[in-house]
């Protein structure tokens, strides 16, 4: 999966943050038809698509003089039509460049089941380019191109923490992340287990509805998201995100690509990652991007699955008596290698 580009779900002519694909007015939800959409996939006017450039223009020109930025990797995502093709891309303030004066743009076709591997553009732009980027406080960045300048704002999360007794005696909390899903959550390090966990954000109200699995009531799934979570005593923790939305790279492929850079305490994050896997040491930076520029450390213990019967194998794993309670941790972490298995196990079952 691309680390430059993160689309969108199917959509219509909204330029828009995370989220927003339900318009606010006055307070209400603004109600969408398929009149407006078919309306939609004949704008007016002529588009290069193939011209970066002249697509950064125009989306920078489309949007309002200020937005919030709602991810934590700092993508403004976007979406358009032109000539019948939806496009799907995003602007990004990334923590590694901005500060030099730096903004990333990406697009392409949306992906679909049929069209899973479109064409990927992405380029840097800056004052070589006719781009200026001006910080304007620490969170808050104003780009400017050909007469046009919009403010982002990005999320300030920096006061968000777990709530008392929600972290294990041998667990470190990493940082708060607001995924482009609408969820959040607690990005969580056991230093024992040296194993990552994504634990649900609850301390303000969840944008999605949850029902319990057929397998147990232990797991819930996400009726919106798919997101699926085995509820561990107070807290829920990511197990599961579809595959097939994985696959075509939608808001909902879960939050490996929002880490929390902007709240990321010193090297923090690269110690984790390091403790994790030692072979990195050396080649990844305080955000874990690899000094060859081919990414950065992928945080993905979750499965991605096909059908909800896949998620049994965590429960097997719980409830096995082989499992001491201590390791029971590594029950929900599925390791890259068995994430290709046709049957992924958790590694608490892998491990010898």
């Amino acid at each position: 999966m691309s680390m430059a580009l993160r689309t969108a779900a199917a959509a219509l002519l909204l330029l828009c943050a995370v989220g927003a694909g339900w318009a606010q007015d006055g307070g209400r939800q603004a109600l969408q038809t398929n009149e407006a959409d078919i309306g939609g996939l004949r704008p007016a006017g002529s588009l290069a698509t193939a011209d970066i450039a002249a697509v950064f223009s125009y989306v920078l020109n489309a949007l309002p003089e200020r937005v919030n930025v709602l991810p934590t990797e700092n993508y403004y995502y976007v979406r358009f039509v032109r000539d019948g093709v939806r496009y799907v891309g995003n602007i990004r303030l990334a923590a590694a460049d901005r500060d030099q004066g730096k903004v990333n743009f990406s697009y392409s076709e949306e992906p679909t089941d049929w069209n899973s591997e479109p064409e990927e553009r992405h380029e840097a732009f800056g004052s070589d380019k006719g781009v200026s980027v001006e910080k304007l406080s620490p969170l808050e960045y104003r780009v400017s191109r050909a007469g046009k300048s919009v403010t982002f704002a990005l999320n300030d999360l920096s006061k968000v923490k777990p709530p008392a007794g929600l972290l294990a005696a041998d667990e470190k909390f990493l940082g708060p992340v607001f995924d482009e899903s609408g969820i959040r959550f607690f990005l969580v390090f056991n230093t024992r287990l040296k194993i990552f966990h994504f634990v649900l954000d609850e301390t303000e109200p969840v944008a999605d509805a949850f029902f319990p699995s057929k397998i147990t009531t232990q797991i819930e799934i996400g009726k919106r998201t798919g997101f699926a979570f085995y509820v561990a005593g107070s807290r829920k923790i990511l197990i599961g995100a579809s595959e097939r939305q994985s696959r075509l790279n939608t808001y909902l492929d879960g939050p490996f690509d929002q880490l929390p850079e902007n709240f990321i305490a010193g090297d923090e994050l690269r110690d984790a990652e390091i403790a994790a896997e030692p072979g990195v040491k050396g080649h990844i930076d305080r955000l874990g991007n690899f000094d060859n520029g081919e990414g950065r450390f992928l945080i993905h213990p979750y499965m991605l699955y096909r059908e909800l019967a896949d998620l049994a194998v965590f429960q097997r794993c719980v409830t096995s008596p082989r499992i001491k309670p201590g390791d029971r941790p590594l029950c929900f972490v599925i390791d890259d290698e068995e994430a290709q298995r046709k049957h992924p196990r958790p590694r608490a079952l892998t491990r010898r």
